[in-house]
Order: structure tokens, then C-alpha cells, then sequence
């Protein structure tokens, strides 16, 4: 067996392991960075069963030509500036694009895809039900999403499970197979909005021509809101559901949401509905992001950036059989915010629109 001092020194220097307390700092304006805290210094993380996703396809799908962010570039000015062009780009015609570099390693992303399996593999059904929340009743999301919840179509429920997690993981109780991993999300958490969202609002602000820091004030962390982590799990379906739902798993939408991180994993599903009304893939790119903006964004923009219609369809034949893991952040704005759109973007008030009426500024 490796010894305790080889195990610590690999975790160590393959990132998982931090030191200090948890501490948050903004070269303003540069990108927010944080170091989470961890209540496990010194310790070896908790054994976690290794998440085996399925080789990534080989067939020839139709991809959408999406653009790709170096979020490093997001150190300076000029960089900022740069990638605020594209990602304006992207969000008034595709309405999706990767991120990369941006601060997770390939080890930190299978370690999260690892624990994000825990849910549904370490938790069993009467477990599950307690974590349950009665989401048309409670209004909440919290906890597990179980399979059957959504009508598809033809008579046939959903096979999906997810469990959300708020920011503030001690929001609500979580099953015992995930306390062990808890600080590991927390940091994860930490680093999806003060490391990936918030250098993200800034380029969606400087692409209206607003303030930097204007949507960031709308999602601040200690505050009380609906942001949250998902753990996403779609389970394979007969043959018989593939074709009374014409292979479609999860129905076209928008994101109700500002923003949506999807951690990019190989089995090939997701589709957004192209503006030229063809429905195209998402192709997987090894630990990159995927980002959308969802109605929220759209709203506050005025319907210039584009919150895009998205589905879940079943994979392609060489990746059949295969579950399908899924590891998001859904950024809400805080609750006390009032969603208006920014009429002071010169960007929304030239091309901004609401309803069937031009947006000008009072």
C-alpha cells in the first residue's frame, strides 16, 4: 500500500489539498480569486470510488462551431476587453461557448465527477426520498430531483436524478454518503462563482458597455439566493421509451437562470437549437466549461444576449448503454434583486428590445 507521506504529497501536488484559511481576494480589476477553505488541511481526502465515463464518440455528428474563452486572458485590461468581444459574439448568435483554463485541473475535474456520482451510486431510495423536497409544494429545488418527476412525452417519465446543492451548503442536510466529501464541494462551489462566474459577469457587463462589477453585485455569495451546484445523473431508457419519445430525453428549454456552467463530460447529448433553426451537438473538449446564459441574463440585457433553447437527446450507437453524468453551477441573482433590464447600457438601449417595444432610456 503507497505510504500516508506519498499519498499526501500527490494529493498536494495534484491540487487537492490547500493550506490557510479560507481567504478571498480582487486585484481589482483583475479576476476574483479564491482560495476555499478546507476543514481537511493536513488530512488525506476521503476514498472516493473513481467515475469511469464512456469513451468519448467517434461518429460524425453535426457540432455547433461554438467559441472558446481563455479565461486566462481575463488578468488584464487589454485581455478582458478581448474576450468581452467574444463572448458578446457568442451570445448574440450561438448563445453557448467553452471556457477553458480556468483553474481546475484534469485530476480536479475527475476527483469532482468522482463525488458528483455519490448521490446516485452511495445513497439508497429511502435515503433519496428523505432528501426529496415536494418541489411543486415547497417551491424548492434542494435535494434530489428522482427519476419519473417530468413528463416526456407518449406516456413516458423521465429516467433522470439530480441533487442540488446551494452555495450555502449548510442550507439543508445532506445524505451520509456525501458528509465526508462536504469541504471538497464547498471549495468546488467557492471556485465555480468567484473563479469561473464572476470574471464571466464581467465580460457579459463590459459587452453592454456597463460597469464591470454590475452584474457581480447581483450575485453576491453571502447573500440569500438560489445558486447552486447540481450533481446530474440521465440513465439509459428501453428501446420502446427512445421511440415513442423520438429519442429525445430532456424536452427543449431555456434556462430560467443568469448564468449556467456545465463541466464538459464525453458522452454526447446535449444539443442547442442553432439560429438557423437546426438542432446541433455540443461537442465534449477535455476539462473545458460550457456557458449559457439563461431568461435572467436575457431579461436584464434587454433580449440582446440570448438565453438559447437546449435539449437532451439519447447518444449516439457507440456510446449506448452508457449513463450520463453531469456536473453544473446555476447562477441566480440574489433574491432581494430586482430584475429590470439595464437600461443604461448603451447596448440595450440601441438593440435592446422588450416585448414588441425598443428600449429607451427614461
Amino acid at each position: 500500500m503507497e505510504g500516508l507521506a506519498n499519498i499526501r504529497y500527490n494529493l498536494v501536488h495534484r491540487g487537492f489539498l490547500f493550506g490557510g484559511k479560507a481567504s478571498c481576494y480582487l486585484a481589482a480589476p483583475l479576476t476574483t480569486r479564491f482560495r476555499a477553505q478546507t476543514s481537511y488541511i493536513s488530512t488525506v481526502l476521503p476514498p472516493v470510488a473513481h467515475y469511469v465515463p464512456a469513451p468519448p464518440t467517434k461518429e460524425n455528428l453535426e457540432y455547433a462551431d461554438l467559441a472558446i474563452i481563455d479565461l486566462s486572458k481575463a488578468q488584464t485590461a487589454a485581455g478582458r476587453a478581448e474576450l468581452a468581444a467574444q463572448v458578446k459574439e457568442a451570445m448574440t448568435g450561438q448563445g453557448f461557448f467553452y471556457v477553458v483554463n480556468h483553474g481546475y485541473t484534469q485530476a480536479q475535474t475527475e476527483r469532482m465527477f468522482d463525488i458528483a456520482d455519490i448521490p446516485f451510486t452511495l445513497v439508497d431510495d429511502v435515503e433519496k426520498r428523505r432528501f426529496a423536497p415536494n418541489i411543486k409544494e415547497d417551491g424548492s429545488y434542494q435535494g434530489y430531483k428522482l427519476r419519473q418527476y417530468w413528463h416526456i412525452d407518449a406516456g413516458v417519465r423521465d429516467q433522470i436524478e439530480h441533487y442540488n446543492i446551494n452555495l450555502d451548503i449548510t442550507r439543508k442536510q445532506h445524505p451520509k454518503a456525501l458528509q465526508p466529501v462536504l469541504p471538497e464541494v464547498d471549495a468546488f462551489i467557492r471556485h465555480n462563482h468567484f473563479n469561473v462566474l464572476h470574471p464571466i459577469l464581467r465580460l457579459f457587463a463590459l459587452g453592454l458597455e456597463l460597469p464591470e462589477e454590475t452584474f457581480i453585485n447581483n450575485h453576491n455569495f453571502d447573500a440569500v439566493g438560489e445558486t447552486w451546484a447540481r450533481f446530474m445523473k440521465y440513465y439509459p431508457r428501453s428501446e420502446e421509451d427512445e421511440v415513442k419519445t423520438k429519442n429525445v430525453w430532456l424536452k427543449g428549454h431555456t434556462d430560467f437562470g443568469s448564468i449556467t456552467i456545465l463541466w464538459s463530460q464525453p458522452v454526447a447529448a446535449l444539443q442547442i437549437l442553432s439560429p438557423d433553426g437546426k438542432w446541433r451537438w455540443v461537442r465534449h473538449m477535455d476539462n473545458a466549461l460550457v456557458v449559457n446564459a439563461g431568461d435572467t441574463m436575457e431579461f436584464w440585457s434587454g433580449s440582446y444576449y440570448k438565453a438559447t433553447i437546449h435539449r437532451v437527446v439519447q447518444p449516439p450507437a457507440d456510446q449506448a448503454g452508457y449513463a450520463r453524468l453531469g456536473l453544473f453551477y446555476f447562477a441566480m441573482p440574489d433574491d432581494d434583486v430586482k430584475i429590470t433590464p439595464m437600461t443604461d447600457s448603451p447596448m440595450v438601449q440601441k438593440h435592446g428590445v422588450l416585448g414588441d417595444s425598443r428600449i429607451k432610456k427614461s
